[in-house]
């Protein structure tokens, strides 16, 4: 991994960001690994200092761009394309547009993702699969080194419907011929539009779980990436659905020991992981598994700031994260057949529909500090419009409502967490322990939501290795 490095283009050191998970979430996108600290440092501590930086970057344009203070490998023109479109005028923005412009496909056909006209009878059964990339970054194009297998696999969705759903093995160098054990990572929020399925941006470069991914491959377990129902393949990715993401991760894991090449069979013992959205797939297909995936060999499994009640974290979302509400009323209106005309107005409609159509870093960027309040007709935060139309439908995805498989699991928040209620990953744990089961909690100080991601790495790790090798983690229960 590399360290940013900026040169002296204008206000350079001026970091263009909305919010600090905005900003963080470019660095982890373009294949850094910074720690808490030196996250913390290039970005704003507070809304005002955020809307300043921002304001000194309206009043900059690509007229100061020339071939001394643009990034080697990348033309004036294409600096000046990108500036003038976006405002964004770090030298890693410029590099960045300009490698997505030139790299010439994912590794996954496009038409691999679409549903052939029958699926296969059960669960979990393979449709196809083809060889993918796993990019670093998009910048230098480093090609990881583990062997990378999209699939596509049969699973079925909320009303019963069967769906076909894609996910990735890799499998890193010097891994055993029969893998011991290995890890299904359930993905965070990547956006609700096709392009943003992980299988696609590990292709691309741009998968900010690849951190998490390049963890356990650098551990020497295979990996799965599930890109959940709706996200690469045809219909819609129902945003934060217990049930779909449960049964995605689920399926994903039976299917794997169908993929030609796997080294992974009914022996490995497995380990769920997920960070946000991840953290409730992850949780989710726990408390599926003893009826929808009963012969899974489930070793442990990481939920990390889980956002085990929707409404509690969608009160307290502050404006910074604005996408994540358009992202939740798209896909809760859709899910509840409801129609926003009758509540949003025509500029609220907008908002819904650019930001269904970018993936997270973008819609991140685009809709911080929108105040929901001007998007609907009569004035209603879309807090009020969750509470009065989606109420049911948020409800349903409460976990800790249900039992989960007897085996070690770390739960880990951030105190300091800006989207996902800190309270809410204690109560999680503690529920589980009120239950019976063996629970690590892990707080940490990571600055912000993704900043609690980065900082909770390492001891995911050491969980991972110490339950594959049959050791049981230190119980938090007692002081829960």
């Amino acid at each position: 991994m590399r360290t940013p490095h900026h040169r002296n283009l204008p206000h350079a050191r001026r970091i263009a960001v909305l919010s600090t998970a905005a900003v963080t979430g470019l660095t982890l996108t373009l294949g850094t690994v910074a720690s808490p600290a030196q996250a913390q440092s290039l970005v704003p501590q507070t809304d005002e200092e955020a809307k300043s930086m921002i304001e000194d970057r309206e009043a900059e344009d690509s007229s100061s761009l020339n071939k001394s203070n643009v990034p080697e490998g990348v033309s004036v023109e294409q600096a000046r394309k990108v500036v003038d479109k976006s405002d964004e005028i770090t030298t890693a923005d410029v590099e960045y547009a300009a490698a997505l412009e030139d790299l010439p496909d994912s590794g996954v056909p496009e038409d691999f993702y679409q549903t052939p006209a029958t699926l296969p009878e059960n669960n979990g059964d393979v449709v196809k699969q083809t060889a993918s990339k796993f990019y670093l970054d998009p910048i230098k194009l480093i090609e990881h080194s583990a062997e990378s297998e999209t699939f596509m696999y049969r699973t079925t969705d909320e009303e019963g419907d069967a769906r076909a759903a894609t996910a990735t093995l890799l499998t890193p160098e010097g891994a055993d011929e029969q893998a011991k054990d290995a890890v299904v990572i359930a993905p965070g929020t990547q956006g609700i539009a096709d392009k943003c399925a992980p299988s696609r941006q590990m292709g691309m470069g741009t998968e900010y779980e690849g951190i998490s991914v390049s963890s356990a491959l650098a551990a020497k377990h295979p990996v799965v990436v599930v890109d959940y129902i709706g996200l690469g393949t045809e219909g819609d990715h129902s945003y934060l659905n217990r049930v779909e993401e449960g049964r995605s991760v689920l399926d994903a894991a039976k299917a794997v020991q169908q993929v030609e090449g796997s080294s992974i069979d009914e022996d490995t013992k497995l380990q769920l992981r997920g960070y946000s959205q991840g953290g409730q797939a992850t949780a989710a297909a726990l408390e599926l598994a003893a009826e929808w995936a009963p012969d899974l060999n489930i070793a442990s499994a990481s939920a990390g700031a889980v956002p085990a009640d929707l409404y509690a974290t969608v009160s307290d979302l502050s404006s910074v994260y604005t996408a994540f509400l358009l992202y939740g009323v798209d896909s809760f209106a859709k899910k509840g057949g409801v129609d926003l005309s009758e509540y949003l107005n025509q500029k609220g409609l907008d908002a819904v529909e650019t930001a269904s159509n970018e993936c997270t870093i973008d819609a991140l960027l685009t809709n911080a500090f929108t105040d929901t309040t001007t998007l609907t007709k009569d004035g209603a935060s879309f807090q009020d419009l969750v509470d009065e139309e989606f109420a049911s439908i948020v409800d349903k995805q409460r976990l800790g409502r249900a039992e989960i498989p007897d085996i070690p699991v770390l739960v880990n928040h951030s105190r300091l967490d800006d989207v996902v209620p800190f309270e809410l990953g204690e109560e999680l744990a503690s529920t589980w322990c009120d239950a019976g089961n063996r629970v690590a909690f892990e707080d940490n100080l990571g600055p912000t939501h993704i900043g609690g991601y980065i900082a909770s790495l390492p001891r995911v790790e050491i969980f991972t290795s110490r339950t594959f090798d049959g050791k049981a983690p230190l119980d938090s229960c007692w002081r829960l």
